[in-house]
């Protein structure tokens, strides 16, 4: 949707950004393509691809990954996060909501195309975080240590962390 976690994490660390969106309609968009199929992106373009709450949108999840894999330099790293426990939303979304995801399925997914000892795959939520996002409720009800503690059976949101394996 945009770079805000470029800018807000990459700092002065970071030359140039891009912005991946399939339609060109998408106002922030500069690389307008369909990551299942993008040749249009050269491989080894980027040190890194920041890929937030998207997977659960793309029916061929595993050819959006190979072509993550493809893009990112040799040593490059994806940070991706996307639903586990959620609702689906209503509305424009609705219809291209295909998968949900665990940290088990998370990890068979990357391992497809980055060296399993690359990869970190972590849970975060619990049952309460899990109830409040699903009655809506904003971060700021809960106490920080009720969001922090962590229960592997309430995945409510799943982050991975994986490194491009460095050329032979």
């Amino acid at each position: 949707e945009d770079n805000s976690y470029t800018q807000q994490f990459g700092t002065n660390r970071v030359r140039t950004s891009d912005v991946l969106h399939v339609s060109r309609r998408h106002p922030g968009a500069t690389v307008i393509a369909d990551l299942t199929d993008a040749p249009s992106i050269g491989a080894s373009s980027y040190d890194c691809v920041i890929l937030t709450q998207t997977l659960q949108y793309i029916y061929d999840v595993s050819a959006a990954l190979r072509t993550l894999g493809r893009i990112l330099r040799p040593g490059g790293v994806s940070l991706v996060t996307f639903p586990g426990i959620s609702q689906i939303p209503r509305g424009y979304w609705e219809t291209t909501w295909y998968w949900a995801f665990t940290t088990a399925s998370a990890r068979r997914l990357f391992e497809q195309v980055f060296p399993a000892s690359s990869i970190a795959v972590t849970a975060h939520g619990n049952v309460l975080a899990a109830i409040a996002f699903l009655e809506g409720l904003a971060t700021e009800e809960l106490e920080r240590d009720e969001l922090d503690f962590s229960d592997p059976d309430y995945q409510t949101l799943i982050t991975v962390r994986a490194v491009k394996g460095r050329a032979a």
